[in-house]
C-alpha cells in the first residue's frame, strides 16, 4: 500500500497576516502546496488529506478544485478547538486550536497506511520527500518504528524575525533520543559564533546554537498505531498544561513522551534537500524568487498542473 500525505494547513496565519497555506506565489499562481503535493505524487504518495479549518474549507477547497485530484485521492479533515477527549473543558478564553499533534489526530479518521505529516507553508523539496516516501513503503502497517528528516538549522531560519524549530539528537545509529521545541530562534545580527540564539519571551537569550544542529521542519512519518498513541497523549497532555490559554500539543513533545516510555522509535533521515517558507510577508519575495528559480531550472513545469 502506497502512503499517504497528511498535510497541515489549519494554521491562522497570526504572523503573516492572512491565508497564506494558499498564497499564490508560484510562476503561475501555485501555492507552496501545491509543490509538494507535486513532488508527493512523482515520489510514490497516493491519497493526500488535508487537516484545515472549518472557516477557510471553502476558499481552500477552491484554490485546490481541479488540479490533482484525478492524480490522487483528496480528502478534507477540520481541525476543531472543541475536539478534545472526554468532558475535558476548554479554557472560554482559548482561541487558537492545541498544536501540530492535534492537526495530524485531526486525520485519526482517514488514516490506514503509513502516512507522512506536512506543514501546509513549508517547501520541503522532493529529496526529502523522496527518503520519507523510501522509508514508509517499506515500514508495516503496524509497526511502531516512525521517522523524521532532519534539516540543518541555519538554513532554515528567517531574516524577518524568531521562528520555532524543534532541535534534533540522536545516536550513532541514526535514532531519535531528543527533539526540544524552541519557539523563539533567530540569527545574530553580528558576524560572531554561536551564530544563532534562542529567545525567551523577553528577547533575553536562553541558549546559543552553531547552526549546524539537525532540526525538525515537521516532515515526519508514522503508521496507524501513532494515532491511538498520541491520543492517549494528548489526554495527559490537557491534564497538566489543557488550562493555559496558549499552551501547544506539538508532534515533538509527543514523540519525545512516546520514546521515553518505550512504546516507539523514530529514525532521523538526512536528505539535501533545501527548505524555505513563509513565516512572514517579508518572506514571500524570497520564496517567489526561489521558485521562479526551481521552475527556470526545469526542475518545475509552470503552469505546476498543466497537461
Amino acid at each position: 500500500m502506497k502512503p499517504a500525505l497528511v498535510v497541515l494547513a489549519a494554521g491562522m496565519g497570526s504572523r503573516y497576516g492572512g491565508v497564506k497555506q494558499i498564497d499564490p506565489v508560484g510562476v503561475k499562481g501555485e501555492a507552496i502546496i501545491d509543490y509538494s503535493i507535486y513532488d508527493a505524487i512523482q515520489v510514490g504518495f497516493d491519497r493526500v488529506i488535508f487537516v484545515i479549518r472549518r472557516e477557510i474549507e471553502r476558499d481552500v477547497r477552491e484554490f485546490f478544485s481541479g488540479k490533482f485530484e484525478d492524480r490522487l485521492r483528496v480528502d478534507y479533515v477540520h481541525q476543531d478547538l472543541t475536539d478534545v477527549p472526554g468532558e475535558f473543558p476548554i479554557p472560554p478564553e482559548r482561541v487558537k486550536p492545541w498544536g501540530t499533534a492535534h492537526a495530524m489526530l485531526a486525520a485519526r479518521g482517514a488514516v490506514d497506511a503509513p502516512f507522512a505529516v506536512i506543514n501546509g507553508d513549508d517547501f520541503y523539496g522532493r529529496p526529502a520527500l523522496q527518503v520519507m516516501a523510501d522509508y514508509l513503503s517499506q515500514l508495516p502497517s503496524d509497526s511502531t518504528d516512525y521517522a523524521m528528516v532532519g534539516y540543518r538549522l541555519d538554513r532554515t531560519l528567517s531574516e524577518h524575525g524568531t521562528v520555532s524549530r524543534g532541535i534534533v539528537t540522536h545516536d550513532d545509529a541514526g535514532w531519535l533520543q531528543t527533539i526540544e521545541e524552541h519557539t523563539r530562534l533567530k540569527r545574530r545580527e553580528e558576524a560572531q559564533n554561536p551564530p544563532v540564539a534562542s529567545l525567551d519571551e523577553k528577547d533575553e537569550v536562553k541558549t546559543w546554537f552553531s547552526g549546524r544542529e539537525p532540526v525538525s521542519m515537521n516532515l515526519f512519518g508514522f503508521a496507524p498505531p501513532a494515532m491511538e498513541q498520541f491520543s492517549r497523549e494528548f489526554s495527559d497532555f490537557l491534564q497538566l498544561y489543557g488550562g493555559e490559554t496558549r499552551s501547544e500539543f506539538y508532534i515533538p513533545y509527543g514523540m519525545n513522551r512516546l520514546r521515553e516510555k518505550g512504546l516507539a522509535r523514530m529514525r532521523v533521515l538526512r536528505s539535501d534537500s533545501e527548505w524555505f517558507g513563509v513565516t512572514y510577508q517579508e518572506d514571500r519575495p524570497e520564496v517567489v524568487a526561489r521558485i521562479r528559480s526551481l521552475v527556470e531550472e526545469g526542475t518545475y513545469p509552470a503552469p505546476l498542473w498543466a497537461g
